[in-house]
């Protein structure tokens, strides 16, 4: 509550917003989905505009998106994600050391915490806003893009880092000036991926890998694919991943660090800041 509103906090949270005024035990007891949330009804909904309206907006990151494309033999997927820029690949095949690869989305989203009724840790999750398919890729099937469970349109996403200070700072930028920030974007790109993507239980650089439709077969990489490919193969040789069972139905973690350190290979490092940085603006109570 005393935290400077230009400050950025990385935090860990479940996708599916939970309400801080949900009543019962268990959050999965919750009956209507909350992975999405349509830009033209967030301040409508009661399950988000509460938090809405208390300033708790975040950046969600991702690799990109997928989108189902419906064809006579039947969906066809595409990976949709920012266009990269030839430094970055460069600099990523010469072996700098700094993060400079691939440029993850940056989409809006807001967020809102639930505790227990009967006590306990407090649970910390967030929603996704969407908007209408921009002309790019409208194309494909109108307001159908995949972001999680369900069709609920292409994810809001903030372009540049104007955007994104803008849409955090919730005390220097009100609620009713950050959601006209929330407009469908045309800089973004797309290949068509093999259908291996469309089991749930298929996740691995393959889920990418663009392909020649007709043929079905993958295209020669490109530097930008080889950039991705590579940087996704490596960080799951690095980080074993735990079985779904061995995971709790739910959980938060807060990582707080008021002048985060620079590493380095840290993906977040320029989009978190400058190290030390003077704080010169507080949350107007």
């Amino acid at each position: 509550k005393d935290a400077d509103s230009s400050e950025r906090v990385l935090m860990d949270m479940r996708w599916g917003l939970v309400p801080s005024w949900f009543k019962k035990d268990d959050p999965s007891k919750m009956q209507f989905n909350t992975s999405n949330c349509r830009s033209d009804t967030m301040l409508k909904k009661s399950s988000y505009k509460g938090a809405l309206l208390k300033g708790n907006r975040c950046v969600v990151l991702a690799d990109g998106f997928y989108e189902w494309q419906q064809q006579s033999a039947g969906k066809q997927p595409y990976f949709i994600y920012f266009p990269q820029t030839k430094d970055a690949m460069q600099a990523e095949e010469e072996g700098d050391e700094e993060w400079r690869g691939w440029r993850l989305l940056t989409m809006a989203g807001i967020f809102d915490c639930w505790e227990p009724p009967a006590g306990g840790e407090m649970l910390y999750t967030y929603t996704i806003i969407t908007v209408d398919a921009s002309k790019d890729v409208s194309f494909i099937h109108h307001r159908q893009v995949r972001v999680g469970k369900g069709h609920a349109g292409m994810p809001a996403i903030l372009d540049g880092d104007e955007a994104i200070r803008k849409w955090l700072d919730f005390a220097e930028v009100p609620t009713q000036e950050a959601v006209k920030l929330i407009q469908p974007t045309e800089n973004i790109v797309f290949h068509p991926v093999s259908t291996f993507v469309n089991s749930i239980r298929n996740n691995t650089p393959k889920c990418l890998a663009p392909i020649e439709l007709g043929a079905k077969k993958e295209v020669k990489a490109t530097p930008g694919s080889k950039v991705m490919l590579g940087w996704l193969k490596n960080s799951q040789e690095g980080s074993p991943q735990k079985k779904e069972n061995e995971l709790p139905r739910w959980t938060s973690r807060f990582i707080h660090s008021p002048s985060p350190k620079k590493t380095s290979a840290s993906i977040l490092q320029q989009w978190l800041g400058k190290e030390g940085e003077p704080a010169t603006k507080k949350h107007k109570s």
